[in-house]
Formats: structure tokens, sequence, C-alpha cells
């Protein structure tokens, strides 16, 4: 077993290291779709607290923000996905933000799931590779016993 056990270990070391990195991965698409919650409680907030007539700041990218009025807090334009937007009036805009909101849980939940299976399959082959070193000192244990007892008659 000796070449082959080395070599299976390093095939296993390889897979953990796969695993570890998408692992790593996934946890930065929650903390994205986490900070995606973020700016829609932000926004459901603004919905909530703004009145007609109120100065705001609004983005224009690349950290410039111009100073704007709102007309009318009835009508707002909310993303729908794939592109497309539609005026709706304040608690229509706050129930679409808070569907957003249940399906980026649902994402979360699928991906922290993900990880757990992972993570599951991780300890699996940690336990494969230590069972794996092992038999691998047994062997060298026992190799070196039989010389030794070679070596003595």
């Amino acid at each position: 077993m000796g070449g082959g056990g080395q070599q299976q270990l390093q095939q296993l070391s390889q897979e953990l290291q796969a695993i570890d990195a998408e692992i790593e991965e996934l946890q930065t698409d929650i903390e994205g779709l986490r900070t995606e919650q973020s700016e829609i409680d932000e926004a459901v907030e603004a919905i909530n607290t703004l009145e007609s007539g109120s100065t705001v700041q609004v983005p224009l990218g690349g950290g410039a923000y111009v100073r704007a009025e709102v007309d009318d807090i009835d009508e707002i334009v909310v993303s729908l996905g794939g592109g497309y937007a539609a005026e709706q009036a304040q608690g229509g805009a706050i129930e679409t933000l808070h569907r957003k909101q249940d399906a980026l849980d649902d994402r979360i939940a699928d991906v922290e799931s993900e990880i757990d299976e992972l993570e599951q399959e991780s300890a699996q082959i940690e336990q494969q590779a230590q069972q794996m070193q092992q038999q691998m000192q047994q062997q060298q244990m026992q190799q070196m016993q039989q010389l030794q007892e070679d070596q003595d008659e």
C-alpha cells in the first residue's frame, strides 16, 4: 500500500481543498444575499418614512449623488427582475420588496443546506484519510518489526 496509499491521501487532500474552496465561495454568496436583504430593508424603511416633498440624495453611480425632491411617494418604481421594473403604489412596492426578501431567505436556506452537505462530505473524507494514515502506520510498524526480526536471525 506504500506509494499507492500516499497517492490516495494526496487525492483526498485535494478533494478536501476543493470542498473548502466551494464552501468559502458559497459563504461569500450568502454575504451578498444578506447585503441585498439589508438594502431592501433600507428601501422599505425609506418608503415608510419619506413623504412627498422630502429631499433625498439619489445615487448616480461611481459614488456621486444628486439632491432631488420626492414628487409623489405613492409612485415608486420597483425592479421586478430580468431588467424589468414597474411603477407601484407605496403598499404594492413594499409588498414586492417583502416578496424579494422571502425569495432571498429561500436562497440563503438553499445555500446553507449546500454548505451543510459539503461539510458532511468533508468530514467523511477526513475520517477516511485518518483511517488510511493509521493503516499505513500499522503496516510500517509491521515492516519494521519484520526487518528487526530478520536482522536478529
